[in-house]
């Protein structure tokens, strides 16, 4: 995609019906713990959907997939550079203050939604402030720091798919519903990182684990990472991520009254959200808290279950 659409192309701007195909199938073609764009989303909100999505995985990708050396980190900051740039181009022309329209599809596509859906643009430079923070700090020594990597990392998602609903902060209880999305969101995050401290530790050069609270620090998890028979290892790792699973899950609790405070059109989609986080967060628990060694994830028919179950109203809140 860099080489089509990225920073030393010069391609022709889509039109506004290619950049929405080419964001719908960013959507529906990369592995979530929870599907994006399912049939949940209503229909006058999946281009919006796919649009937010579309921005997230474009900077995630910019963030990660050009290595884990010093290297990939300042190519990584250069690429971040580039693409805020656009943001900001993007945002001006929703706004009506720049009359060059984006040339990049999911610009395109995120221009329009933001000007029908009245987006602020701060929660999109806070996650790329998130992901510029990856290139630069890659250990955590307390669970205080890593809460305030999640504030920009994940919170601002969250608050973004409420603005998408119409809860901008401005009526009330939104204030609450705030609180209740940051917990779910944060929640979100660390169950990823939770299920990927194998990948992260050994593609990424990175550990989310806060060394101070768990006494491991990551010279110790790369030579352990190595060692899956080794008992000293599982049982010290395991008490290690375990507590950190339970506060996790402490989070989702805090989020789950979120759901019944929505309108009936976006409860299941909100709680199918919470419900694959939650749902990772259990596969890691029943493997033994093992994901030095080995990923969970959700199968097609898990995530099929979990579709199922929203679309019945089966789940807490579907009916306040």
């Amino acid at each position: 995609m860099l080489a089509q659409w990225g920073p030393d192309a010069d391609p022709a701007a889509p039109s506004l019906d290619e950049a929405r195909r080419t964001v719908r199938a960013l959507a529906l073609g990369h592995y979530e713990n929870f599907p994006v764009l399912s049939r949940l989303v209503p229909d006058d909100l999946r281009d919006d959907f796919a649009a937010v999505y579309a921005f997230c995985r474009w900077s995630d990708d910019l963030a990660d997939e050009t290595g884990a050396d010093d290297a990939a980190r300042a190519r990584s900051l250069e690429l971040l550079a580039w693409w805020r740039a656009g943001l900001r181009a993007c945002a001006a022309h929703a706004r009506g203050d720049a009359q060059d329209p984006p040339r990049h599809p999911v610009y395109v596509a995120l221009a329009q939604t933001m000007r029908a859906r009245e987006l602020d643009e701060a929660p999109f430079h806070h996650l790329l402030d998130a992901f510029e923070q990856d290139q630069r700090i890659i250990r955590y020594e307390t669970w205080a720091q890593l809460m305030g990597y999640c504030e920009g990392s994940a919170n601002p998602v969250g608050r973004i798919v409420l603005a998408l609903a119409g809860h901008t902060g401005a009526k009330p209880g939104d204030d609450e519903r705030l609180a209740m999305s940051d917990a779910t969101c944060t929640a979100l995050q660390l169950a990823n990182f939770w299920q990927d401290v194998r990948r992260d530790l050994l593609e990424r050069g990175r550990v989310y684990m806060p060394s101070a609270e768990t006494g491991i620090d990551a010279t110790t998890l790369r030579a352990w990472s190595h060692r899956d028979d080794d008992p000293n290892a599982r049982v010290r790792f395991i008490r290690a991520l375990r507590p950190l699973v339970c506060r996790t899950r402490e989070l989702f609790v805090q989020g789950r009254p979120l759901v019944r405070t929505l309108d009936a059109r976006i409860r299941p989609v909100v709680w199918l959200f919470g419900a694959g986080g939650e749902r990772i967060l259990t596969k890691v628990e029943r493997a033994g808290c093992t994901t030095l060694w080995a990923r969970p994830r959700l199968t097609g028919v898990e995530k099929g279950a979990l579709v199922a179950r929203a679309a019945a109203g089966l789940y807490p809140g579907a009916r306040a």
